[in-house]
């Protein structure tokens, strides 16, 4: 993939972390955040990976690997669905429209390649092509359509546009949610990604230069994500993330469909246990002005019930934060993956850049979530009423 032309417009600075190759903000992102949740603005994100898949079978090919029902997903409809090992770990995350003839994978830039050549090795004997198309085409993000229109018509390569739209602030009928729907900020998080040719960035980044719309960065983007405790997989996942954890079968999994690899784990975390870690928000105290980073971790105090006079309280890491950014609104915010078993009124800290961080946290996967189903249990033997 060749440089990104928003990179040549007015202020901008190149991003840094996951979001390399593409702006992190052009100056003030925090006016970017306003412009972009009032959908007046566009996010360069041609760092992302495309890939298509064609044939027939695809769509029914899809559905028996994936989280999500895709065997009869409309064209111009929207889906997003996770791969899993046989473990229930998530491997790939897809944002999938159809258009009718072939099925355009969103992904990660940096799981485009893994993911085709996975793909690639299952398609046994089915009629079903996988390509990499990420040098033809890029991506920008929008909170509007009307923003995406100013900025590069919609493509449509096959007579339907090819307009990724984010289900998490109205989930399917067939979704499970562990936060509640009352007061969840997903209702302002409206993200849409549309799929351009790639050549069409420098008209974009023209319509902008012209002021018919504004630019945001990765920033930007990011700030909001967080505030809707919405997760990535380049940031929030891990080698042991389960979709529980991360609240992910809002959007991502359907509970109705068919057998997949990793549904069993699926299945018996939602009913029958408990999800081993949990994603909270922290609101993190913002006299510092240094945000803690992916990967710094996160302690809780552990009071002894009868410590020592003087004797300081013992620490332990109960996790560790996966992404962080400076809200307009609500300050400096990021999203943590904790254990289960951490209270959810005890204060945190976090460790970063040599310092302690206090951090108060908000449940998104509440410590009490335990299971969907109510099994009944079996009088001992021997045991007469």
């Amino acid at each position: 993939m060749t440089g990104t032309p928003f990179l040549l417009l007015d202020g901008a600075v190149a991003a840094e972390g996951v979001d390399q190759g593409v702006v992190g903000h052009y100056g003030n992102p925090i006016v970017e955040q306003r412009r972009l949740e009032r959908g007046e603005a566009i996010v360069d994100c041609s760092n992302r990976g495309v890939l298509t898949v064609t044939g027939p079978d695809r769509l029914t090919w899809l559905h028996s690997m994936a989280s999500q029902a895709l065997d009869r997903l409309a064209p111009g409809a929207s889906a997003e669905a996770l791969f899993l090992d046989a473990s229930g770990r998530i491997e790939h995350v897809v944002h999938v429209v159809d258009d009718g003839a072939s099925t355009w994978l969103v992904v990660e830039g940096a799981d485009a390649a893994p993911l085709a050549t996975w793909l690639d090795r299952m398609r046994f004997m089915l009629r079903v092509e996988v390509a990499d198309r990420s040098t033809e085409v890029a991506v920008l993000g929008a909170m509007s359509t009307k923003a995406l229109d100013a900025a590069a018509p919609a493509f449509a390569p096959n007579g339907v546009a090819l307009d990724w739209t984010d289900s998490w602030s109205s989930p399917a009928p067939t979704a499970h949610r562990y936060a509640p729907d009352a007061g969840h900020p997903a209702s302002a998080w409206h993200w849409i990604e549309r799929v351009v040719p790639r050549t069409a960035l420098a008209d974009a980044a023209a319509a902008v230069r012209a002021g018919r719309v504004a630019a945001a960065g990765s920033l930007a983007a990011e700030a909001l994500r967080i505030a809707a405790w919405r997760p990535r997989l380049a940031t929030e996942v891990d080698e042991k993330s389960i979709p529980h954890e991360l609240d992910w079968l809002r959007s991502a999994v359907d509970l109705g469909k068919g057998c997949y690899k990793g549904q069993e784990t699926v299945a018996k975390v939602l009913n029958l246990g408990r999800p081993p870690r949990r994603l909270v928000l922290l609101h993190l105290d913002g006299s510092d002005t240094a945000l803690p980073v992916p990967g710094d971790p996160v302690v809780g105090e552990k009071v002894r019930p009868e410590p020592e006079p003087g004797e300081a309280p013992e620490r332990r890491v109960v996790g560790r934060v996966t992404s962080s950014a400076m809200h307009h609104e609500l300050g400096p915010i990021a999203l943590a993956v904790i254990k289960r078993q951490v209270p959810p009124d005890l204060d945190l800290i976090v460790e970063s850049h040599g310092i302690d961080v206090a951090a108060a946290q908000v449940e998104i996967v509440p410590a009490s979530a335990g299971a969907a189903t109510d099994v009944p249990r079996l009088p001992r033997l021997g045991v007469r009423k």
